[in-house]
């Protein structure tokens, strides 16, 4: 069974002649263990399909299957609750809390699943010290570097065990060496059975990953 199915999945914005097909219909599948690459131009619909996979946006027709189950059309509590267990997403400008120490902010998404403080502090350092940032776990985001914040977003990406990763545009806003590096990061994640999901619009990057799913005008052209 594949981790992720999608079955005639779409998304339109507004009606009738001025309505925005963002997905048009798109049936694709994702094995567990994948490097994927969401790939197209600025408006070709990557972000949209992201953001359906990490339960962000519901579909407007079709069926998602996550680990077997149809997620497309939950209720928001719902939908939050799996995406808080199931789904872990890296964003391009991070998105950490400024006034939380890193440790804190890695906590974050444990405090929702409702896991103890002790059993998320213990957690979270040790994903931090995985990505290098063992010595810093008190310090603010202010206090590190991009790419620092980047592992960050990521040791929190990954604090539930989540079944998939989502990158959108997770090395947008790092310089090349440190982009590198936050690649090499998802390929050892993937070495060792985890799915990894990156929308990118550098071409660059066809070759990092091991399957290319690509967009134009909202719809699947390669996959």
């Amino acid at each position: 069974m594949s981790l992720i199915q999608l079955q005639g999945i779409s998304r339109v914005y507004g009606s009738g002649p001025t309505a925005v097909h963002a997905l048009r219909p798109a049936t694709l599948r994702v094995e567990e263990g994948t490097f994927v690459a969401i790939y197209g131009p600025s408006g070709s619909g990557k972000s949209t399909l992201l953001n359906m996979l990490g339960l962000l946006d519901e579909p407007t027709a079709g069926d998602y299957f996550l680990e077997g189950r149809n997620v497309a059309k939950l209720s928001d509590v719902d939908r939050s609750n799996i995406r808080c267990r199931k789904v872990g997403i890296i964003f391009q400008s991070f998105n950490l809390f400024s006034h939380f120490s890193i440790l804190e902010n890695v906590c974050m998404p444990m405090r929702f699943a409702g896991m103890e403080r002790h059993e998320m502090k213990e957690r979270a350092a040790q994903l931090l010290d995985r990505l290098g940032l063992g010595a810093r776990l008190h310090h603010s985001p202010s206090q590190l570097s991009g790419g620092q914040c980047q592992r960050v977003a990521i040791a929190r990406a990954l604090a539930n065990d989540p079944a998939v990763l989502l990158g959108d545009e997770p090395t947008g806003n790092l310089d090349e060496k440190t982009g590198d590096e936050i690649l090499d990061i998802f390929h050892e994640l993937v070495d060792e059975g985890r799915t990894v999901i990156m929308v990118t619009h550098n071409p660059e990057y066809e070759k990092h990953v091991q399957r290319v799913i690509e967009l134009q005008d909202g719809n699947v052209v390669r996959q």
